[in-house]
């Protein structure tokens, strides 16, 4: 790790800048420990308070993790993909709400993506991935379901899709785009959507994936791509007509 030769307008943030870089270069390898905190303070001429904030930083990166005692300290932590899915989550969310993504752009993204995860769940996908399917659909003939509770229940479909292809790497890619991508989606299109014809696809997918049948899995995601775009389109159309 370097020593930093400036004082930025926030120390800790360099200093949790610098560590995470050794870590992400290899400088730093999982389960081996960080200087001290009085260690580091040295190193980076900066007072304890500003180190301990630097670490709190790297933790809630799920980056290092901390021990009491006397073999204690900060230790370098071995990230797994599931670890990292909430920091895609929000990172796609916020890319998607604060530039001018074009629903077209998003809708186009969202399926492409998906689709290609296709090949691989309908050759991998385990009775646990049907089953988590299977009480999703359930779930979205209830009647009472409220509108977040079925969008929640949308993307609990999807998500058991993704994961059906048993690829950590690309279950970790797809996160920001069923969990931060699909609920913005939903938000625009829930209420011109039709509740029985999301169902009859999910049906199809589901079925489609009980015979391993790839390329009907690819239509009817397909089919719900241009429903969903043709709804997108309906709910834009109308909000401007609505602010003419």
């Amino acid at each position: 790790m370097k020593k930093s030769s400036t004082i930025p307008a926030d120390l800790s943030a360099r200093i949790a800048g610098e560590i995470r870089d050794a870590i992400i270069s290899g400088r730093l390898i999982v389960d081996e420990r960080l200087p001290s905190e009085a260690e580091l303070a040295n190193q980076f001429k900066v007072s304890r308070p500003t180190v301990r904030e630097a670490l709190k930083r790297l933790a809630a990166q799920s980056l290092i993790r901390t021990q009491r005692g006397a073999s204690g300290g900060a230790f370098v932590n071995r990230l797994r993909f599931e670890d990292a899915y909430g920091q895609m989550i929000t990172t796609s969310t916020l890319l998607l709400s604060m530039n001018e993504v074009s629903f077209d752009v998003a809708c186009e993204a969202r399926f492409a993506m998906e689709r290609a995860c296709v090949p691989l769940a309908t050759a991998r996908r385990d009775a646990a991935h049907l089953e988590r399917m299977r009480i999703e659909l359930d779930r979205q003939a209830q009647p009472d379901l409220t509108d977040e509770d079925f969008c929640s229940s949308d993307v609990a479909f999807h998500r058991a899709l993704v994961d059906g292809a048993g690829n950590p790497a690309l279950s970790y890619q797809l996160a920001g785009v069923v969990e931060g991508m699909l609920p913005l989606m939903n938000m625009i299109t829930f209420t011109a959507r039709s509740r029985e014809n999301i169902q009859q696809l999910h049906g199809e997918i589901f079925d489609a994936l009980v015979r391993r049948d790839s390329d009907s899995v690819t239509n009817a995601l397909s089919e719900l791509e241009r429903y969903t775009l043709r709804l997108g389109r309906q709910v834009i159309v109308a909000r401007n007509k609505k602010s003419d």
